[in-house]
Formats: C-alpha cells, structure tokens, sequence
C-alpha cells in the first residue's frame, strides 16, 4: 500500500531514468521542479525552447545543464510539436508542459498525424497524499473534462485505474462520487454511478472493484459508511475518487490542497505517455512529485 508521495519517488527512483521533454521549458518554476527530479535521480531532461533564456534561468537556479540537451525554438507552441515528436519518435518517455497555454501544447498531442492519440478520453488524474487518510488517494477528474458523458466517464475510470496498475495495485477500490449514497432518477451523477458499478461487476470495466453512488464521506470513512448501513469493498476504504464533473473535481482538488493540508502529484492520462500539467497554483513540491509520478509508470 503506498501511503505517501516519498513512496512515489522511490518508486521511481528503482526504474530506469526516463527521459522527460519540457515543452516551452524556459520557465522558472518549470526548471526548478526539473531540476529537483534531476537531480533525485529521475528523469533525464530534455528542454525545448529559448536556449538562452532557458540557460539564463538555470544559471539563477544553479542547474547545471551540462550533458542536457536543449532543442532550440523560441514559438511556445512549435516548441510543443518538437516536444510530443519527441515521444513519438521514441527519444522521450513523458511529456511537460512549460511557458505555454494548454491549448497549443494539448493541439499538438491530439493532432492524428504527428500527435499522442491512443483513442481514449485525456483524463487529469491527481494523487493525493492527506494527513488524514490512511494511503494516497487518486482523484479525477480535476481539471479535463467539463461535463463528461457517461462514455467518457468510462475512460476516465479506465486512465486512473491505468495508473494504479502502474504502481502495483492491480484491483483499486474505485468510489463513484455525487452528493448522496443512494440512486435518485433525477439526479445523473447517482444513476451513473450505479450504471459504472453495474458494468463492473459484469465484467466490462475490469481491472478494480467499483461502487457507488457514494457521498463523499461513505468513500473515505468506516465510520461513516457504516452509520448509514453502507458495506463492501469500496465503503470507507477508496483507492480513487471519480467526481461527477469538473466543477465538483476541481472544487475538491482545490479545497484539498488548500484547506486539507494535503499535497498532490498530478498527470494526465489517456494518451501514449502521461503529460505533466502542473498549474502555477501548485507548490514546487507538488511539480516535482508530479514528475516522480509519470517516471514511476
């Protein structure tokens, strides 16, 4: 059981380094966090974008860029296609988003030609590290999917279970989330909940163990679940949170973060490799983790 964000690092310290491709890396937050999973032995960085003012900042931060390649290109989001045709060409194991909009860099990776497509929905997957849980905890989907059809919700169950593979957990307990335990024909998030733990146990979503629906304290308390008669599995004791949209995932997330005393690692998932999406709200923890995160997979 991985019970700490530590545990993910040295996870991906025992792998073989994996190569990460920054696109737009001139950006200093970006190089930090690269530059802590540098040199914790992680990843072998490779930097796209302005060389100068890449090697600028990395003069002020003391990362020593010898032996790193840096791809020259000034334009954020050509930067972005050199990066992802990296990956695709082998020469890279992850992608990183640096100075530049999501909107380009995602362009690049869902382009059908040259891009990362492997068919399934792009998923932002968070694992959370809470003083107040007994193991880490994946939440999805934060930051994606604004309104995702029941198909999508699928796919999205399917990335993040891809992840606790990954780590080694082959079954985890994956908590469908909406505002109460029971079904109510009115209210869509239950009745998918029901319908994605129905396919589960049909054995067309495999992989984990799904219940649901769930109110979010039946998910992630024994004691809660059990005063309101709520057993199995999943009950108390969940591996992965799935919200109903991204207004309740991104009010999660965030409420975590900053009101939990909890710290995250985050990725998104769905194409050939995970991307690294850190926001400029996270702490520089919390980049590096999400780079120790893609390099344990």
């Amino acid at each position: 059981m991985l019970k700490s964000l530590n545990d993910i690092v040295e996870l991906a310290k025992a792998k073989e380094k994996r190569r990460l491709a920054v696109a737009a890396a001139a950006d200093r937050p970006v190089l930090e966090a690269v530059k802590n999973a540098y040199e914790n032995g992680i990843i072998v960085p490779i930097l796209v974008g302005n060389k100068n003012e890449i090697e600028k900042i990395s003069k002020e931060i003391k990362f020593d860029l010898s032996g790193i390649e840096i791809i020259e290109e000034s334009d954020p989001a050509k930067a972005s296609i050199k990066a992802v045709a990296l990956i695709k060409d082998g020469k890279a194991d992850i992608l990183m988003k640096g100075l530049v909009s999501t909107a380009p860099l995602l362009k690049a990776v869902l382009d059908k030609e040259n891009g990362l497509r492997k068919g399934a929905t792009l998923s932002h997957f968070a694992l959370i590290e809470s003083p107040y849980y007994h193991k880490l905890l994946g939440v999805t989907d934060a930051a994606m999917n604004i309104a995702p059809e029941f198909a999508e919700k699928v796919d999205i169950i399917n990335n993040a279970v891809e992840v606790f593979h990954r780590l080694g957990n082959k079954n985890p307990k994956v908590a469908i989330i909406g505002p109460l335990e029971v079904v109510n024909p009115k209210i869509e998030s239950t009745t998918h909940a029901a319908m994605l733990s129905v396919m589960n146990n049909r054995g067309q979503i495999t992989g984990c163990t799904i219940d649901g629906p769930f109110a979010i304290d039946n998910a992630v308390s024994k004691e809660a679940a059990e005063h309101k008669g709520i057993h199995g599995e999943v009950a108390g004791d969940a591996d992965i949170l799935v919200t109903p949209e991204l207004n309740s995932g991104n009010v999660l997330y965030k409420t975590l973060m900053f009101l939990g005393g909890c710290t995250s690692a985050a990725v998104i998932m769905g194409a050939r490799v995970p991307i690294v999406l850190t926001s400029r709200a996270d702490t520089d923890k919390s980049k590096m983790m999400s780079i120790a995160l893609a390099a344990a997979m």
